[in-house]
């Protein structure tokens, strides 16, 4: 709860996800943490591991004897490469360009397994960079007690930022990571428990921009079972059904540990 109410101290909608990183990063240094997995009680609450399988795109040929020569060099066969996770960035798909019979934008919805197939070890999504172009896919293979999701709201070009305002469906309770596991039978062994419980909800309403939004937290108190809500100074109770009509930002998930009968 510490690190869902310091991300929402910061006020630049552009720097809270690197505000989040630097912080997380810093307790684990803080706490003696090492590159070695669970050298700190911050890797060991937040952090997890997932396979990104990547190969690099040849250049573009008309000549099909051409591209198969090419795809036999060892640059363009596919790699994989085991890389720890603090947090997983769910990619929004692009908001609607065109304005309704009633001169009013769609606001979309999608639902969170939807964004969360990007780790399923099967979709690949192209990055471009300066030198090349790769298709990555992602697979987990590591589930932290305490899983971060943020979803990607905001894109920055040189002259502005822009919001996507979709919303994302998602449960409160029993969000079964299992099927994004990898299929390594290891890996489905070490996880006897794949179901995440909201535990907290960090909510971006308005525009981007410095002094434009407006952060709500959206917390879960397990003992008194219930939910409330802050912004400022303000705390409210809250209604579970409420949590879902928000544009949710950031998301923290407490894995569920409770044997099945």
């Amino acid at each position: 709860y510490i690190v869902c109410v310091c991300v929402c101290m910061c006020v630049c909608v552009g720097e809270t996800v690197e505000f989040m990183t630097w912080l997380l990063h810093s307790l684990h240094q803080g706490l003696k943490g090492t590159a070695k997995e669970g050298s700190s009680v911050t890797s060991q609450t937040f952090q997890g591991s997932m396979n990104v399988h990547s190969r690099k795109l040849p250049p573009m040929t008309e000549n099909p004897e051409e591209l198969r020569r090419l795809l036999q060099h060892e640059e363009y066969k596919t790699t994989t490469q085991k890389v720890p996770f603090f947090f997983l960035t769910l990619d929004l798909p692009p908001p609607p360009l065109f304005k309704d019979e009633f001169d009013a934008n769609f606001i979309p919805q999608v639902p969170l397994v939807e964004l969360l197939s990007k780790f399923d070890g099967t979709q690949e999504k192209e990055y471009k960079s300066y030198k090349d172009i790769r298709m990555k896919r992602f697979e987990l293979t590591k589930l932290p007690p305490y899983l971060i999701l943020v979803v990607k709201r905001f894109t920055k070009n040189n002259f502005f930022v822009e919001k996507n305002h979709t919303i994302v469906n998602f449960p409160i309770g029993d969000l079964d990571m299992a099927e994004f596991l990898s299929s390594d039978p290891a890996v489905q062994d070490s996880h006897p428990f794949t179901k995440y419980n909201l535990c907290a909800n960090i909510v971006h309403d308005g525009e981007p921009g410095a002094g434009k939004g407006t952060y709500r937290v959206q917390l879960h108190h397990r003992g008194a079972k219930q939910w409330f809500e802050l912004q400022d100074l303000h705390v409210t109770n809250l209604l579970p059904q409420m949590i879902t009509l928000a544009e949710a930002y950031i998301q923290i998930w407490e894995l569920d540990t409770t044997p099945t009968s």
